[in-house]
């Protein structure tokens, strides 16, 4: 079996390796190849497993760990595993690992994930600007399950005052038509001091029109002058592609997406994100 996931301090210790520089094209018949790329195992591999989206792979070595490198030959991390395990597989994105150990007939499936430092500067907040404890969500206006999210991200504040910070991160996604200028109109609405007005209005939205965002507007009491201006400045489109940048860099292409302290949030139920509220204050909050 797995020795307790020690994913933890191994995955997010980066070990920095050289790759090496691709050969030269080779030909033999009609064959073509050339290496594209070639770095060091710390250890003598047994099996191998790479991600579909070519972002991780995977490779279970004599010494009973799986190493997690970049394709550049980058470190991410060490697994430790039994010395049965004899072979590996991989979900599509990495976020999976598959063992079967050998020696015990078994197979086990564990979870992956690596914690992501998100740059929050100039992100609206609520609760407690200095809480220990930061949860950073990525949502869509537009998106049915952000909506759904919204109550649950209330209680969870309401349980856990000055203890607890959310951050706003936006990212409409393209299937949403109005999504884009709803997050625009949220970061224009930032500017006059009332973002969250503009927030709970906006999720409250049951019938989107072209009409939608300025009628809120005028509802929340925003200056309409500053507001259109505000809404058509580079400011407020350099923020949201920064916050599109940020999406990218932390491998979110999906809304919600959350990370309490860094840590990736998979179960979005209340009962799991205090757990995880409780753990980060366990091990020190604020990262």
């Amino acid at each position: 079996m797995l020795k307790k996931i020690a994913l933890c301090a191994a995955l997010l210790l980066p070990l920095t390796v050289h790759a090496q520089e691709p050969k030269k094209n080779n030909t033999a018949g009609d064959l073509n190849w050339s290496v594209q790329a070639s770095w060091p195992i710390p250890a003598k591999p047994v099996d191998i497993a790479q991600s579909l989206d070519n972002k991780k792979v995977f490779i279970l070595a004599a010494d009973a760990k799986v190493y997690i490198f970049s394709p550049d030959g980058r470190q991410l991390g060490a697994l430790p595993v039994d010395p049965g395990v004899t072979a590996i597989d991989i979900a599509a994105r990495g976020e999976m690992l598959y063992l079967v150990n050998g020696k015990a007939n078994t197979y086990s499936a564990i979870d992956v994930s690596f914690n992501q430092k998100i740059d929050i500067i100039g992100a609206p907040v609520r609760g407690k600007a200095d809480a220990p404890v930061t949860l950073v969500l990525f949502s869509d206006f537009e998106c049915p399950w952000c909506g759904k999210l919204e109550p649950v991200l209330a209680e969870l504040l309401a349980q856990n005052q000055d203890k607890l910070r959310i951050v706003f991160k936006h990212l409409p996604l393209p299937m949403h038509p109005n999504a884009e200028p709803a997050a625009l109109a949220a970061i224009a609405a930032q500017k006059q001091g009332k973002f969250w007005e503009m927030h709970d209005a906006l999720f409250q939205t049951a019938n989107w029109t072209p009409n939608t965002v300025d009628e809120t507007a005028v509802r929340i009491g925003l200056d309409m002058n500053k507001f259109r201006a505000d809404l058509a400045s580079p400011e407020v489109e350099a923020q949201l592609a920064k916050d599109r940048n940020d999406a990218v860099a932390a491998d979110v292409n999906a809304t919600p997406s959350m990370f309490i302290n860094s840590r990736p949030v998979k179960d979005r139920s209340l009962q799991n994100l205090q757990k995880m509220v409780t753990e980060a204050l366990a091990t020190g909050g604020a990262k």
